[in-house]
């Protein structure tokens, strides 16, 4: 899906997939569900790569670094997953936009727990906190993607590593 959704037709698909049409109507009836099937998939992969990197220590360095690296990793890794998640052409149908919604938020709310656990900020405070440094890791790495290359991966993403981290380290720990 390259061309996007609604630039695929469905015998594309299917020879890029290597079946013939009437085999990939049996396990998918339509585009769309075909469609949908692709985007959970791709969000279940990159919700285990989030929340792998984000319980990967309990040290919030580390931990923010490991973040923005693995949404980078993510991005790097298909350009193809990575379009079929963040660029959309089908956002505003309520499945695509429910689907994307749930991810972002529960990728936010791991990140303002560990926030709420580590600082004296209330929830609240937290999940705005957790919305803006998944946000910044997505627009960020997205606009990375569009370099072609010509900065290197582990760069940008200490960068933006940096940039975080700076920010977030400056409010209270619990005491």
């Amino acid at each position: 899906m390259a061309n996007g959704y609604h630039g695929a037709a469905m015998d594309e698909i299917a020879e890029t997939a290597h079946v013939s049409k009437p085999v990939l109507y049996q396990h998918f009836p339509s585009k769309r569900e075909l469609y949908l099937a692709l985007l959970d998939s791709h969000l279940s992969s990159l919700t285990e790569l989030m929340m792998g990197a984000l319980n990967s220590t309990d040290d919030n360095d580390e931990r923010v670094q490991a973040v923005m690296r693995a949404y980078y990793r993510f991005i790097a890794s298909d350009d193809q997953a990575h379009r079929l998640v963040f660029e959309s052409d089908l956002i505003n149908d309520s499945d695509v936009s429910s689907r994307l919604e749930t991810f972002n938020k529960a990728f936010a709310d791991a990140i303002a727990r560990v926030i709420a656990e580590d600082t004296k900020l209330p929830m609240l405070e937290a999940q705005l906190l957790g919305r803006g440094l998944a946000g910044m890791a997505q627009v960020s790495a997205r606009y990375w993607l569009e370099t072609d290359g010509n900065l290197d991966l582990d760069v940008a993403s200490d960068l933006i590593y940096r940039l975080a981290w700076r920010g977030i380290s400056r409010f209270p720990k619990e005491t």
